[in-house]
């Protein structure tokens, strides 16, 4: 029997949800709540094996209640979305925060909600099978710093960008424009006046938030690699622990595919891109994959790498989903499986086995592989696959997989 804690501001959906459940014989209301301290309590009192957590809600929202009951008393929690940008970016954070896995509003409406029962159901019951673990809890406000909005008081990453010497005004050294000793940016000025410094518009994370990266001192071989992930249920945490832990310089780009519907990996990409070294984003047909570049698969879209010369292309297409999944893991490995010794594919927590017959090929082919261990996934289903096939060349934790992207993409 699953119990379940319905938090949700709105009567209607919390009788919604309710009749969802009480009609299934393998669920049980626990309780509800009508904001996010009354969940934060009613998860102490009661217990439940999963909540579901509706985002906006007074008092305390859904976000502030979710990092609290991950560091106090960890729990499975499924939240509720709406379709809207806010919508989205709020899920993309949650899930970081260490939710589960989330469903939409149909339309970003309670009143369709009951076009999607069946998906509701089935998420539930999966998620709270998934292993949860303790989270230090993060105030919304510091929270909020590390995300890509306007009033983001972080100083933006500034690098170096030459620029042709340009014949103009010439002015006396005491007429030179100088920068402020504590503006770190002391460029102009300076013996190199062709050397500008550029934003690059990626705000600095969080202190709370901040990992440090692997260091890479040499490239080595590395500018032939390529590193594909495949991820599913609980990736975008997993995701947050690799992807801010490679270093700017790697020399090869990454490919991931996240399981995700569409219009939520892209919410992915941007919040990734603010906290990481490396520059990501939601892939596009055509883009040419470059060194420090990470590439997340678009929601309903499958990704493939086609090999021009010495050029690696992303070609996108939405031809049927494969294993129920589109994008798929073994889709996109099966696509990359050729690129041999100098292909680096890792596999991390998820449900079910997507990837692992794409890792037979890349193995067969003389690729590295890197799995997820069982302690740290919140679903151990995808990379068990590999593993039991005896498939894994490495077997580590989340948080050290991108050191050992780095160490295999050195060889």
């Amino acid at each position: 029997m699953i119990r379940v804690l319905i938090a949700d501001d709105s009567a209607f959906m919390r009788r919604v949800l309710s009749d969802f459940f009480t009609k299934q014989p393998d669920f049980e209301v626990a309780g509800t709540a009508i904001n996010g301290k009354e969940a934060i309590n009613k998860v102490k009192e009661l217990s439940p094996d999963l909540v579901t957590m509706d985002v906006n809600m007074p008092i305390m929202d859904g976000l502030n209640a979710l990092a609290v009951i991950m560091e106090e008393k960890p729990t499975p929690v499924l939240m509720l979305s709406s379709l809207t940008q806010q919508g989205t970016e709020a899920t993309i954070r949650a899930l970081s925060l260490g939710a589960v896995d989330f469903i939409s509003k149909a339309g970003g409406s309670i009143s369709k909600l009951d076009s999607i029962e069946d998906e509701l159901l089935e998420k539930c019951r999966n998620a709270a099978r998934a292993k949860v673990h303790k989270i230090p809890y993060v105030p919304q406000k510091r929270l909020a710093d590390a995300n890509p909005v306007k009033n983001n008081p972080a100083p933006p990453v500034m690098k170096r960008v030459e620029l042709p010497v340009r014949q103009g005004l010439k002015l006396r050294s005491t007429e030179l424009p100088t920068t402020s000793q504590n503006s770190g940016n002391a460029v102009f000025g300076s013996k190199r006046p062709n050397l500008i410094l550029q934003a690059r518009g990626k705000p600095q994370p969080a202190a709370a938030n901040k990992v440090t990266p692997v260091v890479m001192t040499s490239m080595g071989s590395g500018s032939k690699k390529l590193v594909a992930i495949g991820t599913s249920t609980g990736g975008p945490q997993a995701l947050q622990q690799v992807i801010t832990r490679l270093p700017e310089n790697l020399p090869c780009g990454v490919v991931v595919v996240q399981h995700m519907p569409a219009g939520f990996t892209k919410a992915l990409a941007d919040r990734l891109n603010t906290i990481s070294q490396v520059s990501v984003k939601e892939a596009e047909d055509g883009d040419v994959i470059e060194p420090g570049h990470v590439y997340i698969a678009p929601g309903s879209h499958h990704l493939r790498v086609r090999e021009e010369g010495s050029t690696r292309r992303i070609v996108l297409g939405q031809d049927p989903p494969v294993g129920n999944h589109r994008p798929a893991v073994n889709v996109m490995y099966d696509s990359v499986a050729s690129i041999g010794k100098n292909l680096v594919a890792v596999i991390m927590t998820g449900m079910g086995c997507d990837g692992c017959e794409g890792m037979k090929k890349i193995k067969a082919a003389g690729g590295y592989s890197i799995a997820q261990d069982e302690p740290t996934c919140v679903v151990y289903g995808m990379p068990k696959a590999v593993v039991d096939a005896g498939l894994a060349d490495e077997i580590k934790p989340v948080q050290n997989i991108a050191q050992a992207i780095v160490e295999a993409v050195k060889r």
